[in-house]
Parts: C-alpha cells; sequence; structure tokens
C-alpha cells in the first residue's frame, strides 16, 4: 500500500486519477468500515482502478476539542496494517487543522476531492458527514459529485447484535463508549477482534512480584484505555508497536487496569498484565500489546494485600477458564 502525506506536488503525483476514493477517520477500521472497503475495492476491481483511503492525523476531535481529546481506537500504524490487510492501494493522509475542518463542503470537495484525487467513484456509509460542524451529509455529496465528475455510491450502515441481545449500527463513538464502560466482548463484536491497546513496557513498582503475581506494565500511546477492572485477555511482545500490528504469538494473561488503592490512594491508572504461563524473560525497553477478551470484575480495594493476593489467584483462575486454559 503507498502511503501519501498531502500538502507537496511531489506527493499529489503518486496520486493515480480516476480511482475509487472513501473518506474518513478508519478509527478502528470496524466492521462498518470494513463493508464500506470492501464495496469500494470490489468496485475497483471491476473498473480497474486503484482504491484510495483519505484519512485524517490527528484524529479532527483533538484538533477541535484538544482538552478532550476521544481517545483513539487505532493508531496509524496498526491503521495501516488494517487498511492493507482490507485491500487498500494508496492510504492519502491529511494533516487535521483548523483550518482544514473550517472549510465548508463545497469547499472541502473541490479541494481535496476535485484538485488532489480526482476520482471517478466515490464510496461512502450512509451517515457520512464532512465540512465545518460537519454540515455535509452524503445527500451533499450526491448533489455536488455529478457537477464536480463523481459518482457516489452508498453503502449501507452494519448493523451488530451484541451479547446483550440488542442490536446496533456500529460506529466508533460506540465503540469507545463500550470500552469506557468495560464491554470488550461487545467492543469484539463491532470491531470483528478482539480491541488490541499498544503500548511501551515500563518498570513497575513490583508489588505484584511481592504478592505472587509479577507482572508486565504498559504505558499507552494515545489510544482509549477500556475501564478499570481486571480482564482475561491475550498479550504479545515485540520490539516496535509496528511489529505489534500483526498477529504472532499470543500469551493468555490477567490484566489489571487501575491505581491500586489497595497499595495507596496516590496511585496513577496503571495497565498491568500478569501472564499466566512461563516467565517470559528480559522484556526491558519492548512493547505490549494487550487484545481484551472478556472482563472479570470491577476493580474494588482490600482491606490487606493478603486479601488482595487471595482475589488476584481467583482472578488468574477465572481468566484461564475464559481463555480455555483449563
Amino acid at each position: 500500500m503507498k502511503i501519501v502525506e498531502a500538502g507537496t506536488e511531489a506527493e499529489l503525483a503518486k496520486v493515480q486519477k480516476g480511482s475509487v476514493l472513501t473518506i474518513g477517520n478508519f478509527d478502528g477500521v470496524h466492521i462498518g468500515h470494513q463493508e464500506i472497503l470492501a464495496a469500494a475495492k470490489q468496485t475497483a476491481t471491476k473498473e480497474s482502478a486503484e482504491l484510495i483511503v483519505m484519512t485524517f492525523e490527528p484524529h479532527p476531535l483533538a484538533v477541535l476539542h484538544p482538552h478532550q481529546k476521544p481517545g483513539i481506537l487505532t493508531s496509524l500504524a496498526l491503521k495501516k496494517h488494517l487498511l492493507t490487510e482490507a485491500g487498500v492501494d494508496c492510504l492519502y493522509i491529511v494533516k487535521s487543522t483548523q483550518q482544514l475542518l473550517s472549510l465548508s463542503p463545497d469547499d472541502f470537495v473541490e479541494q481535496f476531492i476535485v484538485e488532489n484525487i480526482q476520482p471517478n467513484i466515490v464510496v461512502e456509509g450512509e451517515s457520512f458527514n464532512f465540512g465545518s460542524g460537519r454540515g455535509g451529509s452524503i445527500r451533499t455529496l450526491q448533489e455536488l459529485g455529478p457537477g464536480k465528475g463523481f459518482e457516489v455510491m452508498v453503502v449501507e450502515a452494519k448493523e451488530v447484535r451484541l451479547s446483550t441481545g440488542q442490536t446496533i449500527k456500529v460506529s466508533s463513538t460506540l465503540i469507545r463508549e463500550m470500552l469506557k464502560d468495560g464491554r470488550v466482548t461487545d467492543a469484539a463484536l463491532a470491531l470483528i477482534r478482539a480491541y488490541r491497546l499498544l503500548g511501551r513496557l515500563i518498570p513497575g513498582r513490583g508489588k505484584g512480584k511481592q504478592l505472587g503475581f509479577p507482572t508486565t506494565n504498559m504505558e499507552p500511546d494515545q489510544q482509549l484505555i477500556p475501564a478499570e477492572g481486571v480482564y482475561a485477555g491475550f498479550v504479545e511482545i515485540g520490539d516496535t508497536a509496528e511489529q505489534l500490528c500483526e498477529t504472532h504469538d499470543k500469551l493468555p494473561a490477567a490484566v489489571s487496569i487501575g491505581r491500586s488503592e489497595t497499595l495507596g490512594s496516590d496511585n496513577p491508572l496503571a495497565v498491568e498484565a500478569h501472564i499466566l504461563v512461563d516467565d517470559v524473560g528480559d522484556l526491558h525497553g519492548r512493547w505490549l500489546a494487550v487484545d481484551f477478551i472478556q472482563r472479570i470484575r470491577e476493580q474494588r480495594k482490600f482491606d490487606s494485600e493478603k486479601d488482595l493476593a487471595a482475589q488476584i489467584a481467583k482472578d488468574c483462575k477465572k481468566a484461564k477458564e475464559i481463555l480455555g486454559m483449563n
């Protein structure tokens, strides 16, 4: 997959004209995104055209509301990997700025679709919005398309049946809400894979080891951290974040997200994984990926370290059951 960063004539020269284009943040590259990408790829193959995805970095909400960043679902590295798997030929990355986000729908189409990409077909979901204040809709795009030289294909929103029996139309916003509530199983249904959190391994305080349950500790980078609690999951260890975009050797783990109030009330939020198999050796300076499978319980304060250790043992046993280790 070609990577093109908007902004220079040299970069624009890499873009094939007459393409099939789809535009969006594609945060999570969830099942709804996959439907759009599949329809766009099928059309591009039929038309013998290049499939181009236009996306925005950083996430526009981080520019519009810098103090209320939404927490992204996928790093740019993971997004690139997932889009490559979906058959995208070219990823066109536009830098999110206040100037870009203040463009009217008509100006956005003219400057970024017509002048830069010149596609023959634009494929979008039915809930697509664009332009200042998200003032442009899919209908706006359909009205502008013929006069600008491109057709518009609309893909219906994908519905998913959750563990509760409820059926929803998938969106990145809804997946974020699921994760904030600790509903990682439902998030996996919408993502069509477990939610993967990436971070650099950092030294811990060693309390887990003292309790008999040594942990690997991670510092996530920009991604949304699920609700505090204890989870069953899988971890992978690699030398770089890019290496962990692909699945290799998964290790079963009990994962804790919390502030360890039993050990003191001034602790920062920590993401810790107790790997449920043999010692994995020196992890200094490496990266960790955590795939969240199921939430076991909420965090709570214990009267003593002895009580905490007893509960951790129960959590590990439950994690093994969930992960099919018993």
